[in-house]
């Protein structure tokens, strides 16, 4: 076995500290190969390996009744009844996005239907969950509109040639993501409990089955690199961003499951982050077995490329499996029917090592476990979150309520996303039920088990910031209000944890609240975590985004017509469940209004009371459970003023007329975020007022729903007044024009 001199700048380049490389040393017995370096660099990344976040990840909540697989495999999967599951998990492609938003987003969403086709399930959704930069900015605007862009191309491109429908998401735009945006991306897929696969070698002696694209230079070091700020060098980093071929996945998909059906395979695991590097270690650890590899016999699309190449190449469109020894014949030909190649690269040992040869010699001999399960692990210093604005501006600039509105309809984040969502088919499959920006969850229709899924993503970035334990609170609650409000239960989590630099103890302190608070609140709701992502060192120049830990919440449901947004017919009574909330000048500082009006942010997130939202949420399903609503909407970002107008914004137009009985100040009852509330539009008022009562929900009738308008009192005086075709348009055209 062949070595190279290791310098500390050699070290350094591979993002390995000191410490590191004498603890590979150790587990070696001598100086490691280049082509070990590289591949300890991209398994002990802060990508894989989640060496900051693992001590703290244990804290969540992985285990629950309808739970089949928790963390550790590619996704999680839960139980739906019938004989069938499904399996779901969110990733980010953050660091690629940012270097080249197109391929960093198509291979995102690439990467995340493989993790779930692994499993043995079929996709049949994807959601992303997307945070840029200042569209107006005069020196970023421009650029932050070509990833914005980019991203939402090579999302839509992706899904829509593989036949994947993108049912919904959200769209953050802020200061802190002008320099590094955060592409998130769930996916879900479904089949037969008895069906499910998992990435774990068996069988020593069976052979190891190299499946799909041949592998080329693209993604070389992605792992390592989306474990580093972005500096000024990293536009030259366009060559670790993976190339994507959504026809061949599609081929990969459809080949994968029928090889799986045949019996024959044993374990399969796709070629993610770290590549083939990633796939051997790491079945071979599950399975407490040896791996041992001919990197000749790896199909390569470009000529002379080294052992270091191959092993670390992010190529996509490959798997690796592990057939039952006899059997290969029946991979094989499944694999020729679909036009793609499938060669034996390896077998299954029994010395528990990732082995390596090249030309018949060993270029690479590690332990599996060591190099898959025991990267270093850090308890990193974490003091106190970084320091938010605590007081209010000392004048605040306040419009008029009549001009406020639309203004705030008009705003990135509130604004309609259809500009993102119409380059999506997102019907493709035909079991789309409720898609983007109908209702407050997507909802798919399960055809095997005649029952629905529905479907929510959420996060904000500025409530964690202020506090990451309360923002990650609210999070989990927003998100399962979501579920509710349309009559599902919610049942199971995926997070997606996207934050700075661990190394510094005030972002590390960021993380651990809000995994902290994130813990709380799913033992609460009881949505057990069943896997996700940690995204850390989104950073540019030293300059950190928010805290955004993203939430992707699965609830059940019998179908039935969705409870929509808008509302349906005149001569309704207009229920706020909830009440109308209370807030302080502190509280409000969080807001959209804040934000857009004010021009300012400060104080604390809302105020959450988790059993009271447990209270309400209860409510609503029992409510939509009874066929009581038309309509339900929650209130979130811009607070009743915003929802009261988007529930305007259906095909009929019908308005509302209502009255508010509160001293609240008008700008802070209009436009206070308070959770826990939601709009109803309902033809029997009583009984749901009484189911109110029942579970002790604050609950009022504030007004009627009218033929056109929009007309807003509080205690019998005008705060403003609307037509409904005036307002619209501020909330549909102001994306991208």
């Amino acid at each position: 076995m062949s070595t190279i001199a290791i310098t500390p700048d050699l070290i350094a380049q591979h993002q390995l500290t000191t410490g590191e490389y004498q603890k590979i040393v150790e587990i070696l017995g001598r100086e490691p190969t280049y082509t070990e370096l590289g591949i300890f660099s991209v398994m002990w990344s802060e990508h894989c390996s989640y060496k900051s976040s693992r001590l703290h990840l244990k804290k969540l909540p992985t285990r629950g009744k309808l739970v089949v697989q928790g963390p550790g495999e590619n996704a999680g999967i839960i139980d739906i009844g019938g004989g069938y599951v499904i399996a779901f998990k969110i990733e980010s492609h953050n660091h690629p996005s940012f270097i080249e938003p197109f391929q960093g987003a198509a291979t995102g969403s690439g990467g995340i239907l493989r993790d779930i086709f692994t499993m043995g399930a079929r996709p049949i959704a994807v959601l992303d969950s997307l945070r840029f930069g200042r569209l107006d900015d005069p020196k970023t605007g421009a650029r932050n509109r070509r990833i914005l862009s980019g991203v939402v191309a090579g999302i839509a491109h992706y899904g829509n040639c593989f036949g994947v429908p993108t049912v919904g998401g959200e769209c953050i735009f802020e200061p802190c993501y002008d320099g590094n945006p955060l592409v998130n991306v769930f996916a879900l897929g479904v089949c037969r409990k008895e069906d499910v696969f998992y990435a774990k070698a068996a069988g020593i002696g069976n052979p190891v089955i190299y499946v799909g694209a041949r592998t080329g230079r693209d993604g070389i070091h992605g792992a390592s690199m989306a474990s580093a700020e972005f500096t000024e060098e990293s536009k030259q980093k366009r060559p670790n961003v993976q190339v994507g071929d959504p026809f061949m996945e599609k081929l990969l998909l459809e080949a994968c499951i029928e090889a799986m059906h045949t019996g024959a395979i044993v374990g399969i695991q796709d070629m993610g982050a770290a590549g083939l590097t990633c796939s051997t270690c790491e079945m071979g650890s599950r399975g407490e077995v040896g791996i041992e590899i001919e990197l000749d016999k790896v199909p390569q699309r470009e000529t002379g490329m080294t052992p270091y190449e191959i092993m670390l190449s992010e190529s996509q469109e490959r798997m690796l499996l592990v057939a039952a020894g006899g059997r290969e014949q029946e991979v094989y030909q499944v694999f020729r029917k679909w036009g793609l190649e499938a060669v034996e690269i390896g077998k299954v040992t029994g010395d528990g090592k990732l082995r390596v040869r090249h030309h018949g010699n060993v270029v690479a001999e590690i332990p599996n476990r060591e190099l898959a399960d025991e990267a270093p692990l850090y308890d990193r210093p974490h003091t106190a979150p970084p320091a938010a604005p605590t007081v209010p501006p000392t004048e605040w600039n306040q419009p008029a309520i009549v001009a406020a509105l639309p203004r705030l309809l008009s705003a990135p984040d509130i604004c309609s996303k259809r500009w993102i969502w119409e380059q999506y088919d997102y019907q493709v499959r035909t079991n789309t039920i409720a898609g983007p920006e109908r209702c407050d969850a997507a909802i798919l229709r399960i055809k095997e088990t005649g029952t629905a899924i529905a479907l929510s993503l959420d996060g904000n970035g500025r409530y964690a910031y202020l506090s990451p334990r309360e923002g990650a609170q609210l999070a989990v609650a927003e998100c399962c209000r979501n579920l509710s409000t349309v009559g599902a239960q919610p049942v199971a989590a995926t997070n997606c944890l996207n934050f700075g630099n661990p190394e510094r103890p005030e972002i590390m302190a960021q993380l651990v609240e809000a995994i902290e608070g994130m813990s709380d609140a799913c033992r609460f709701f009881e949505t057990p975590i069943t896997g996700g992502n940690v995204s850390l060192y989104n950073e540019t120049l030293g300059e950190g985004i928010y805290p955004t830990p993203v939430l992707g919440i699965v609830g059940l449901l019998k179908i039935a017509a969705p409870l929509t947004i808008p509302f349906v017919n005149a001569g309704r009574a207009v229920v706020l469940l909830g009440g109308l909330g209370t807030c302080d000048d502190v509280r409000f500082g969080s807001t959209e209004y804040a934000k857009e009006i004010v021009g300012s942010l400060w104080g604390l997130p809302p105020a959450l009371d988790l059993e009271r939202e447990k209270r309400v949420q209860e409510t609503m399903r029992q409510i939509a459970a009874g066929g009581l609503a038309e309509s339900a909407h929650d209130l979130s970002d811009g607070g009743l003023a915003v929802a009261l107008a988007e529930c305007c914004f259906g095909a009929r137009q019908i308005g509302a007329q209502v009255d508010l009985n509160s001293d609240l100040r008008p700008e802070i009852l209009l436009f206070h975020e308070a959770p826990s509330r939601i709009l109803v539009s309902t033809a029997n008022p009583k009984a749901v007022l009484g189911l109110a009562a029942q579970h002790g929900v604050e609950a009022a009738v504030i007004g009627t729903t009218i033929e056109n308008g929009l007309e807003i009192r509080q205690r019998g005086n005008t705060l403003g007044a609307w037509e409904i075709a005036a307002l619209r348009p501020a909330y549909e055209n102001a994306l991208m024009g």
